[in-house]
């Protein structure tokens, strides 16, 4: 295999103690690499410690870099061609993607030259690559993909959200404690409230992996603030902080949320177009709606972890613009500040194994697209 080659832009700031490198993969999504580069330089000017390593093709990647002064000094550009396609199965790209972008920017986190990656590229090759290179973190069975809610109350976390199509009453528990951790630690909770999605929230409803799962949450060793059973309306409500599920249920309710809200701006839309006294309404209401649409804006809650992987992996939507990157870029950071990984690693002490052979594409979300932060 040839040696990796890196270029900066130019000479590189140099090193502190406070600086954090993540990798981007800059050739993953359908805005790439300038929405990659874009979301680079609105993420430095928030926060100037951040040092980025972007992975693809040089010959797109510097021309869009030396637009930027304020950013050139703090990337290094890791030049490959290839890529990985947005409707590759998982285990065609790690058999055949091994030079791409991808790859390539989880082994920098792999390797100990970043703390973290972000990518917007396919959802089921990330997974597969990440769990292949990354393993998972001891006592943890399965990783989860968790991410943002908007909610009546603020926000709240959300897992799995495709990664595991089939839980027993374990994953369970184990996503509940991380996903715990993860409202911990990015949204300062300090005793966030767990709920399992259920059809309703008697005791004796759901499935028996559900119910055995509520058991050992109210067991008092593990310490946490157990709500119980919620249904679907309880999401957005905000009823409980972190929701914890199966993939199966958590895809289909969160791309369920996503069309709703879709639909709900569409309607909108032709409400105020109906008739001239609806366009008169529409400039009375002009200031509420926009503060509105900052709410529900899908950019602001972009950014889903793989929680449960030996490294810090984020995906961002693949349809998001800059702003959107910055955000997914913004979570990344956070969870290398505050210490996710360790925390994780505090709460677990069974060392848990996996090899190839157990990455199963049938587990993942292969639509390529991704989940996002209640996004459309």
């Amino acid at each position: 295999m040839p040696p990796k080659r890196s270029s900066p832009v130019h000479s590189p700031a140099p090193l502190s103690a406070e600086r954090i490198t993540l990798a981007l993969d800059a050739m993953g999504g359908d805005h790439a690499p300038e929405a990659v580069v874009r979301g680079a330089h609105i993420a430095r000017q928030r926060r100037p410690e951040l040092h980025f390593l972007l992975v693809g093709d040089e010959r797109r990647l510097v021309p869009l870099v030396r637009k930027r002064r304020k950013l050139r000094a703090s990337v290094t550009i890791r030049h490959t061609p290839e890529i990985v396609g947005a409707d590759a199965r998982p285990s065609a790209a790690l058999r055949s993607g091994r030079k791409s972008s991808m790859w390539l920017a989880i082994e920098a986190v792999r390797d100990g030259e970043a703390a973290g990656v972000v990518s917007a590229g396919n959802t089921g090759a990330l997974m597969a690559m990440a769990k292949l290179q990354l393993r998972t973190l001891p006592g943890i069975a399965r990783p989860a993909i968790a991410s943002f809610f908007p909610t009546l109350k603020g926000e709240s976390v959300m897992l799995d959200l495709g990664a595991n199509v089939v839980c027993d009453a374990n994953n369970l528990l184990q996503f509940a404690v991380m996903g715990e951790v993860f409202a911990r630690t990015v949204l300062g909770l300090t005793s966030p409230s767990v709920g399992l999605l259920n059809v309703g929230t008697e005791e004796a409803k759901g499935h028996d992996e559900l119910r055995a799962a509520a058991a050992m949450l109210r067991e008092p060793g593990h310490g946490i603030n157990f709500h119980g059973f919620i249904e679907g309306d309880d999401i957005a409500a905000g009823t409980v902080d972190v929701v914890v599920t199966d993939g199966f249920s958590g895809n289909i309710a969160l791309k369920t949320a996503e069309g709703t809200a879709r639909l709900i701006s569409q309607f909108l839309r032709e409400a105020f177009k109906s008739s001239l006294a609806a366009r008169l309404g529409y400039l009375l209401a002009r200031r509420g709606l926009k503060k509105l649409s900052r709410r529900v804006d899908p950019r602001r809650y972009n950014g889903a972890m793989f929680i449960g992987l030996n490294g810090i992996c984020v995906k961002s939507h693949g349809a998001a613009d800059a702003l959107g990157f910055a955000n997914a870029i913004a979570v990344a950071a956070d969870l290398v500040t505050g210490g996710f990984n360790e925390r994780i690693k505090a709460e677990f002490d069974r060392p848990a194994v996996i090899d190839e052979s157990e990455i199963d594409e049938s587990e993942v979300d292969d639509t390529g697209d991704g989940p996002n932060r209640a996004s459309g």
